[in-house]
């Protein structure tokens, strides 16, 4: 029960965001009495909270493995698109291939990553220490880049992701169906290549 609730929970946050959801929607939706949330959770943003650390730590292990492994294998030939793709792609299979409940989780957050009044904070609580890493391969790949210009690289990555998890379909509207939101095979292809390409730019500029 306790997954269903986190589940219902997720897809109504995905959608409404923290504010536009209360307790009695999601006991609703798994057609549960209203009580039922509140022997669980102590408020609704509680329950937002648990929704969000749910799948963090998901998130964050298979990057970390992801860039420790390219590191190994790369010895002392680490490249930004090397480097992006251990970071960028694992995460993009989550919600690729990871159903409909990851793909909630994605929207939900990108909408907290875009929530200054409390969002930072919980990005800031979950997933420093793997962006922290990517910031570690960068500046290998580019030792002579001052660190302030990887810092904002990384802000200009981060920023792409979470308009690519958000799906809002703004692409599919604006190439006319040439391109569609859901289709992550296609934006992993792409979307290491382009920002390791824009890295290169400003830190040889």
């Amino acid at each position: 029960m306790l997954d269903q609730m986190l589940d219902a929970a997720e897809y109504l946050f995905s959608k409404h965001g923290l504010y536009g959801v209360t307790l009695k929607d999601v006991s609703t939706r798994i057609g549960v009495h209203t009580s039922l949330p509140h022997y669980y959770f102590e408020n609704k943003k509680s329950l937002f909270d648990a929704v969000v650390a749910r799948r963090a730590p998901q998130s964050c292990s298979t990057r970390m493995e992801a860039m420790d492994r390219y590191e190994k294998e790369a010895g002392d030939n680490i490249t930004v698109e090397g480097a992006l793709r251990a970071f960028l792609d694992t995460d993009l299979d989550n919600y690729s291939k990871g159903g409909e409940g990851w793909r909630n989780y994605g929207a939900l957050g990108a909408q907290v990553s875009n929530t200054p009044e409390w969002g930072a904070e919980v990005m800031d609580r979950f997933f420093d220490p793997v962006v922290l890493r990517l910031i570690e391969l960068l500046k290998k790949a580019l030792p002579d880049c001052p660190e302030e210009t990887i810092f904002w690289g990384y802000h200009f990555v981060t920023g792409a992701l979470m308009l690519t998890i958000g799906r809002t379909g703004r692409i599919d509207v604006l190439s006319k169906g040439l391109c569609k939101s859901e289709d992550f095979e296609t934006i992993k292809k792409h979307m290491a290549t382009f920002m390791a390409a824009g890295f290169t730019a400003i830190c040889h500029r």
